[in-house]
């Protein structure tokens, strides 16, 4: 944990969202349990104590960046600062590269704006902050019903370090959570690479011994990509 706890967001809202399309013309912008999913993501990153968003825009811009100004005026949530994607069709490391030029040396907590988050987390990966070159938070509930096991993201670990990542990964025992808490040494691997996606750059340190974990098992997430894992956000906040 470290004794300055991050308070920079960067926040990836740059995707098509195609498998949520019925629901939403822009995935930001679905609604859960009355909220867009990207209100969900300011305001419990500003829970957390987030005092600034760097937010990545590519795909439907407009429409969130007017979002997003329709926020400012309300006075809601954390200051955002607007980035945008060179291609949004582009893996996810090249999106947070976009906010690489806004973001100081002390790092930042790197969220995706699909995922629902208890704010906790984000918490809990401000105080852990980057440490050699990143931390990820990772989830031991394997076989968890939230959890879609064709598209989560998977991990290996060996006692506080990343050994393998990827999708479909078949030797692992932690899934990713898509909150990361991320300092220069990321978007430095990520720039010596062609078209990174995250996973790449946490492979390039982990390779290094820089990629560590943050284990956030006891505190809830879901990946909200497509119209089943929308119902389970629909019934989670309505339960809360």
């Amino acid at each position: 944990m470290t004794a300055n706890p991050l308070t920079t967001a960067i926040l990836l809202a740059a995707g098509e969202g195609s498998r949520l399309r019925p629901s939403a013309p822009f995935k930001p912008l679905c609604r859960v349990a009355g909220k867009a999913l990207i209100d969900h993501a300011l305001d419990g990153l500003a829970t957390a104590g987030l005092t600034r968003c760097v937010v990545v825009l590519g795909y439907g811009e407009a429409a969130i960046r007017e979002h997003l100004a329709l926020r400012a005026r309300r006075g809601s949530g954390t200051p955002e600062i607007v980035v945008v994607t060179t291609d949004h069709a582009h893996p996810n490391g090249v999106s947070a590269l976009a906010a690489a030029p806004v973001v100081d040396s002390s790092g930042a907590v790197l969220a995706m704006c699909d995922h629902l988050v208890d704010p906790a987390l984000y918490r809990r990966m401000a105080e852990a902050g980057p440490g050699p070159g990143l931390r990820l938070g990772i989830d031991r509930r394997l076989g968890h019903a939230w959890v879609d096991p064709l598209d989560v993201t998977c991990v290996r670990t060996r006692g506080q370090r990343i050994e393998a990542i990827g999708k479909e990964l078949v030797d692992h025992d932690a899934y990713d959570t898509g909150v990361f808490a991320v300092g220069p040494a990321l978007f430095d691997a990520l720039s010596a690479l062609p078209d990174p996606s995250l996973s790449d750059g946490v492979r390039v340190l982990a390779a290094e011994g820089r990629a560590e974990i943050v284990d956030v098992s006891d505190l809830e997430w879901l990946d909200v990509d497509d119209p089943p894992a929308l119902a389970r956000a629909e019934a989670w906040r309505a339960a809360a």
